[in-house]
C-alpha cells in the first residue's frame, strides 16, 4: 500500500484537493492507498485521514503571517513528527505557499518525493521562489493556462491539467437559474483577517445601497470554519442578512443578481457561474504597501488575469471602504445592461478555462507518479 499525503493549507485548497482525491479513489485498487495530511471537509469526505486541520492555519498578508509565527511554527512541528512516523511514499501540496514551501523542505529532509497542485503564483511576484520550487519539488501540475510557458522557462516539469472549477461549478446544471432582481450576494472569504475586515466593510455598502434600494436582499455564502454567529456580529446594518452554508453554493450564487466577494479562488467561482462580482481586498497598511513593491500583475481576480483584461471591478483598500463599493453596485442596479455586460464577458472565461475533467487528470497524472 502506498501513502499519500496532501497538505491543503487554506479552505479553497481543501475544496480542489477533495475533488482531485475523489478522482484519484475512483482509478486506484480499494487497498492500495493511504491518504493522510492536513486538510479539511472536502478532504476528509473524500478519504483523508486529517492529522491536522486546514483551520488551524487562517492568515493573510505578510504583516498578519509574521504575528502568527508560533502557531504556525507548532503545526510545522507537529507535520514534522507525523511525516518521521508515517513516512509517506509522496506529498502532494495545494497552494498555500507560504505555509507549503516549509512543509516542502521538511519532506526533503526526509527524502520524501513532494509535488505541487495548483502551485504559488511566482509569476505575479516573487519571482525568485522558482528557484526554491525547483530545488524541492518533482513536479507541478497547473490548473492556469498562462503559467505553463513561465515554468517550463525556468527549466521546471509542469503538466496543465486544466482548472478544477470547471468541474465544481458544472455550468451546465446551474444555468437555468436567473438571478433574483435586487438579491445580493457576500463572500466575505475564509480567513480571519480578510473577514473581519470585508465583513463589516460590506455592511456599511449595503447600509448606504438600502437607502436608495429598499428591498434589497443581503445572501451571505459562509465559509465553514466561520460560526454564524461570528458572522452577524460584524453585520454592522440593519439591513437583513440571509446566511448560507455553502450547500448547493453554485446555484445558490445564480440566483443572485450581483456578488461582493473577497479576492481569491472565490472570484473564479463566480466567474465561471457566470455572476457579476465586485472583488474587494483589505488587509493591513504595511502589507498593502508592500505588495504594491513586489506584485508584477495588473489584477489580483483569477478572473481578470485570466482574461487579461478587467471584467470584475477591483476594489482594493480605501476602495474596498463602503462607499466606493455602495456606489459601484448601485451603478449597476441602476443600468442593468452593465452587468448584461459582464455577464458576456463570462462566456469568454468560460471557453478560456477549458474542458470539464480537469481533476481527473490532475489524479491519473499524480497516479503515473505514485504506481
Amino acid at each position: 500500500m502506498k501513502t499519500l499525503w496532501i497538505n491543503a493549507g487554506e479552505i479553497s485548497g481543501d475544496l480542489q484537493g477533495g475533488a482531485l482525491l475523489a478522482a484519484l479513489r475512483e482509478i486506484t485498487p480499494k487497498d492500495a492507498l493511504r491518504v493522510v495530511g492536513m486538510g479539511g471537509n472536502n478532504l476528509a469526505r473524500a478519504g483523508q485521514e486529517n492529522l491536522l486541520r486546514v483551520e488551524e492555519l487562517s492568515v493573510m498578508g505578510l504583516v498578519e503571517v509574521l504575528t502568527s509565527l508560533p502557531r504556525i511554527f507548532g503545526l510545522l512541528r507537529r507535520i514534522r513528527r507525523e511525516m518521521e512516523r508515517i513516512r509517506p511514499d509522496a506529498v502532494l501540496l495545494i497552494d498555500a505557499p507560504e505555509f507549503n514551501f516549509r512543509v516542502a523542505k521538511i519532506a526533503r529532509a526526509l527524502n520524501i518525493p513532494v509535488y505541487y497542485f495548483i502551485p504559488p503564483k511566482v509569476w505575479a511576484w516573487r519571482t525568485g521562489r522558482v528557484k526554491f520550487l525547483k530545488e524541492h519539488v518533482r513536479r507541478i501540475f497547473s490548473i492556469l493556462p498562462f503559467e505553463v510557458d513561465f515554468y517550463h522557462a525556468h527549466g521546471m516539469d509542469v503538466e496543465y491539467v486544466g482548472n478544477p472549477l470547471v468541474d465544481l461549478v458544472d455550468y451546465a446544471s446551474i444555468k437555468d437559474v436567473s438571478p433574483v432582481p435586487h438579491r445580493i450576494g457576500l463572500m466575505p472569504g475564509s480567513r480571519r483577517k480578510e473577514v473581519d475586515s470585508l465583513m463589516p466593510a460590506f455592511a456599511g455598502a449595503a447600509a448606504l445601497l438600502t437607502k436608495k434600494f429598499p428591498d434589497l436582499e443581503f445572501h451571505c455564502i459562509r465559509s465553514s470554519n466561520f460560526s454564524e454567529e461570528h458572522l452577524r456580529s460584524l453585520w454592522h446594518c440593519d439591513a437583513p442578512l440571509v446566511m448560507h452554508d455553502g450547500a448547493d453554493r453554485y446555484r445558490l450564487m445564480r440566483s443572485f443578481q450581483c456578488i461582493l466577494a473577497a479576492s481569491g479562488t472565490a472570484t473564479l467561482e463566480t466567474g465561471l457561474a457566470g455572476v457579476p462580482t465586485l472583488v474587494a481586498y483589505k488587509v493591513s497598511p504595511l502589507s498593502y504597501q508592500i505588495a504594491l513593491r513586489v506584485i508584477k500583475v495588473k489584477w489580483i481576480s483569477l478572473t481578470n488575469l485570466i482574461m487579461n483584461r478587467t471584467v470584475f471591478p477591483e476594489h482594493i483598500e480605501k476602495d474596498a471602504d463602503p462607499e466606493p463599493m455602495a456606489r459601484r453596485v448601485a451603478d449597476w442596479l441602476e443600468h442593468p445592461e452593465k452587468l448584461d455586460g459582464i455577464v458576456h464577458d463570462l462566456e469568454e472565461l468560460r471557453e478560456r478555462c477549458g474542458r470539464p475533467g480537469s481533476a481527473h487528470r490532475a489524479a491519473e497524472a499524480l497516479a503515473r507518479e505514485l504506481f
